[in-house]
């Protein structure tokens, strides 16, 4: 049995579809907070189950019977850490052989903000003593669609990002990632994978290929991170979430989320989704 937290969102979704493609339905367990979010699953043969990280009480009885998870992180940003030491608590009284778990890219070194609850949530894996396999996950491509729509409204993306390399994938490339590792026939555990897109982007590569596909000019602007911030704010974001954006930006100046080992590929087995794919459905919805 494969179980997969966090099965209703988009990433988990994706997991699980990936998986109906590898193993038979019955050997896969999708677990969410709200369990109706998934019934679509059940007609598929998959077990659905509540797997809340918030109540641990639902988390022992997801993973009965469960050989190897996928951990996909949580979204609740200051709570993650106490959420997913959870689930690994859960794993372990459950008999899990494997933990698979979805961090961010080069945690161990990153500057960005976000990267600390991952490392912290590493160390709980390692201290669990459970057989485990690391990924870590680069940006998405898809976190820049609707900065396009706007991008090719307005003729300019904002950002503090400076010339700052991105390698960002697909959610779906990822998603194909973790499938590899859970139906793998070798042992990967005790590996960590640095998972990243085939080709790096700056914004102002972004925005310049917004312009070429929308066929109007658009220009990056980069500014100070409390500007940038103020940006955001103005946008309607809230601030905390204005200042964890525009901290992933500074991180991004530093090259935090460039990688060109090619590990993501190589799980794959074939190129990654460049961004301009990505800016070309969204430029067309």
């Amino acid at each position: 049995m494969i179980a997969v937290t966090g099965s209703s969102g988009q990433l988990g979704r994706l997991v699980v579809n990936s998986l109906l493609r590898a193993v038979p339905a019955s050997q896969i367990v999708a677990g969410a907070r709200t369990p109706e979010k998934v019934r679509d699953l059940a007609s598929k043969g998959v077990v659905v189950r509540q797997a809340d990280y918030s109540r641990p009480e639902t988390l022992g009885p997801a993973l009965a019977g469960v050989e190897k998870l996928l951990l996909i992180s949580g979204s609740e940003v200051g709570r993650r850490v106490e959420q997913h030491k959870a689930v690994i608590a859960a794993a372990r009284q459950a008999g899990v052989k494997l933990i698979v778990y979805t961090s961010i890219l080069h945690a161990d070194r990153s500057p960005i903000g976000l990267a600390e609850e991952h490392r912290q949530t590493e160390a709980a894996i390692r201290a669990s003593g459970l057989p485990f396999v690391i990924l870590r996950n680069s940006w998405y491509t898809e976190n820049y669609v609707n900065a396009a729509v706007q991008a090719a409204k307005t003729g300019v993306h904002y950002g503090c990002a400076g010339q700052g390399r991105i390698s960002a994938a697909s959610r779906a490339d990822y998603a194909d990632a973790a499938v590899a590792v859970l139906t793998a026939k070798d042992d990967r555990s005790g590996r960590i994978y640095e998972l990243a897109g085939d080709e790096a982007f700056t914004l102002a590569d972004f925005a310049a290929e917004v312009g070429r596909q929308s066929g109007k000019p658009v220009r990056y602007q980069n500014l100070p991170e409390a500007e940038y911030r103020a940006v955001l704010v103005k946008a309607g974001l809230p601030e905390p979430l204005a200042a964890m954006l525009a901290n992933g930006e500074v991180g991004i100046s530093k090259d935090a989320l460039f990688d060109d080992s090619r590990q993501l590929h190589g799980l794959i087995g074939r190129a990654t989704t460049p961004i301009s794919a990505t800016i070309k459905a969204a430029l067309a919805a």
